[in-house]
């Protein structure tokens, strides 16, 4: 899930070289969530927040990207979800907040909140790093060879 549409450009064009990546391994959807125009940061956060809650599906999983969580090495991300497949969870959605974050609502809900970095990146850039650690992910679980 992400929320705001992506730029065009090299965002768009690196996200979708690795969520097509990612599509040979498994089923990818992406979830575009509205945007909160305008307000303030709070008042942003908890309308998109409220958002992204309600496009849940029953049972889904929720790993959200955010500044405050775990920081994971490639190869523990990839038994997380390995450990996740093999209690046979098939729904699992990743969400990419907007430029205010995600609201506590949203982290709280979350069975996983992963940060990739102490560094902040923009919301945008986001959406092709952590594209390319799930395909990464993938690639470890699988045994094939483009991490080393």
């Amino acid at each position: 899930m992400l929320v705001g549409r992506t730029e065009r450009g090299y965002v768009a064009e690196g996200l979708q070289h690795y969520l097509d990546r990612i599509a040979r391994m498994a089923e990818v959807e992406v979830a575009v969530i509205a945007e909160t125009g305008q307000g303030e940061a709070a008042h942003r956060q908890r309308t998109e927040g409220e958002r992204i809650l309600a496009a849940l599906r029953p049972g889904e999983r929720l790993v959200a990207l955010d500044e405050r969580g775990a920081l994971l090495t490639s190869p523990a991300l990839a038994a997380r979800l390995g450990a996740m497949r093999d209690q046979g969870i098939r729904q699992v959605a990743f969400v990419v907040g907007g430029a205010y974050g995600l609201s506590e609502a949203v982290r709280g809900r979350a069975d996983l909140v992963l940060s990739l970095s102490p560094l902040t990146f923009p919301h945008q850039l986001v959406r092709v790093l952590f594209a390319e650690q799930l395909y990464r992910a993938f690639t470890i679980l699988n045994r094939l060879p483009y991490h080393h």
